[in-house]
């Protein structure tokens, strides 16, 4: 009971954000699809366009249409020059503007043709104009059908909307898919609980205004939209100007990656700052945000920028490495403060008796295995340059392989379903499982230091690198496993946060 109100303490500030994208989204949909309603009500070629185009949005996953305007907005940013966000909030209301727009053009468009033709001919006949005519004779008609539309509409745009997580707008999503990959279920139940009570919420308010349209009863529907504007504007109140200088750390979608967030988080509130968290970022999604300042610090690692975004093959020593990134990061405008001491790289890891049966302990045994072997890999792995280098340097040929969130990874690994994952060498689970990590002794795969950056923004403000100075090389990779096997564990499992405080202690902080 302890940890789900403790999952609770943090609904308030994403249930104000996720509140005001679906709602700015629904909006702006609204927006949208009255005039096009009218004009496919008029024109049953434009309608069949329009509602064609609707229909084919609805059929492209969500989580798809977030990802694709990514690229579409950084292309249209660098041909205008910059200043474009191609993450957070805008990529989110623009797709969830587009889901929007179905329920409420189909039923506007319904509405319309559905009106008695001669109540029209009606209207004709006293010499209403067209405008005239759509406004006190049509409009009232249709309202309580497009205020059906509408509810639908608010529905699917507030569950759709804890996706927006995944292109770094902070939402419910940010506690469901942390609650996901940490195992938190207290924390998925107080995200699905609140997404849920929201969208319930809100279609009861917007079900009295239908009412109240329907019976002619104003006083129902003012008082409906008086208490959503309230709403609104409650949550709005996080948005005021801040005392305290506001920085942004980025995480990925696993347990190091969000206890190292914290970790800093507390440093810089220490210092007097106040902090704000974008987690369950891709790799080329935290890189490119860094680079934009959407967020202001990462934690990331030399393999992953040497091969995703330097493009490298090669794989020289730790210190040569570090040195080229570092100066090809400042020519992007960031600052490397430094390495923390210890390295998660890939690995390939079977389980004891498995790889024991088999006999092997190195990616040459397996490759003469593989073919009847099922790998397991985190979503990333199978599209990452360090794959293609491992296949080039060993014929690996699995039976079939599959992606899973990390932490499934590993139960999909103890019960069977698969022989082989794309381990990290910084997880308190191997040990702790007892598994095999399979030698490398072709070097495909490059080290993973990893490394402290900070954006254009802050590179080079004293008082933040002040205030993660003390953190350089001072983490040692058994901490960091020790504090991730707090997180990753069945039993005794404990919040980042704590993690994160613990490993303060221990580094001696």
């Amino acid at each position: 009971m302890s940890d789900f109100l403790e999952a609770l303490s943090r609904v308030p500030d994403l249930l104000a954000q996720h509140l005001l994208l679906a709602f700015a989204a629904l909006a702006l949909g609204i927006v949208l699809s009255l005039p096009l309603a009218v004009w496919s009500a008029r024109r049953p070629a434009v309608g069949r366009v329009v509602l064609g185009f609707a229909s084919l949005v609805q059929t492209i996953p969500s989580l798809a249409l977030l990802a694709l305007f990514y690229p579409i907005l950084l292309s249209l940013s660098s041909l205008v020059g910059g200043g474009i966000p191609a993450l957070g909030f805008l990529p989110s209301l623009l797709a969830l503007t587009l889901y929007a727009l179905l329920p409420i053009l189909r039923n506007g468009v319904t509405g319309l043709l559905g009106i008695d033709p001669a109540v029209i001919e009606a209207a004709d006949g006293v010499g209403m104009t067209p405008a005239q005519k759509l406004r006190l004779v049509e409009a009232p008609l249709v309202a309580p059908v497009l205020m059906a539309g509408i509810r639908t509409a608010a529905v699917w745009t507030i569950g759709a909307a804890t996706l927006s997580t995944t292109v770094g707008q902070p939402s419910l999503g940010d506690m469901i898919f942390a609650g996901l990959q940490t195992q938190n279920w207290a924390l998925v139940l107080a995200g699905c609980f609140a997404a849920a009570g929201l969208a319930l919420a809100v279609d009861a308010l917007l079900g009295v205004v239908e009412h109240g349209i329907a019976r002619r009863k104003r006083g129902r529907v003012w008082i409906a939209l008086g208490l959503l504007a309230a709403c609104i504007l409650i949550a709005l109140t996080p948005m005021l100007p801040a005392s305290k200088p506001t920085v942004t750390i980025g995480a990925k979608g696993f347990s190091e990656q969000y206890i190292l967030a914290r970790l800093i988080g507390h440093r810089l509130e220490s210092a007097g700052y106040r902090v704000r968290y974008k987690e369950g970022l891709g790799s080329g999604v935290m890189f490119a945000a860094l680079t934009a300042s959407d967020i202001d610090i990462a934690i990331d690692y030399t393999g992953t920028i040497w091969t995703n975004q330097m493009k490298r093959t090669d794989t020289p020593p730790r210190d040569a490495m570090l040195a080229a990134i570092t100066a090809w990061e400042g020519k992007q405008g960031l600052n490397l403060v430094g390495r923390l001491g210890f390295e998660n790289a890939y690995c390939f890891a079977m389980r004891s008796d498995r790889a024991a049966a088999l006999g092997v302990a190195s990616l040459d045994d397996l490759a003469a295995k593989a073919a009847d072997l099922t790998f397991a890999s985190d979503p990333e792995f199978l599209e990452r340059p360090e794959w293609k280098a491992v296949q080039a340097a060993y014929p690996i040929r699995f039976g079939a392989a599959n992606a899973y969130s990390p932490t499934f990874m590993y139960r999909a690994l103890a019960s069977g379903r698969a022989d082989v994952i794309s381990a990290y060498t910084s997880d308190g689970r191997i040990a702790a499982d007892r598994l095999t990590v399979l030698a490398d002794p072709k070097g495909a795969i490059p080290n993973y230091d990893a490394i402290l950056t900070l954006s254009p923004r802050l590179a080079h403000d004293p008082r933040v690198t002040a205030a993660l100075h003390p953190l350089i090389g001072r983490i040692d990779v058994a901490a960091m496993r020790e504090a991730n096997y707090m997180v990753d564990r069945d039993a005794g499992k404990v919040s980042p946060d704590a993690a994160a405080r613990w490993l303060e202690k221990r580094i001696g902080l």
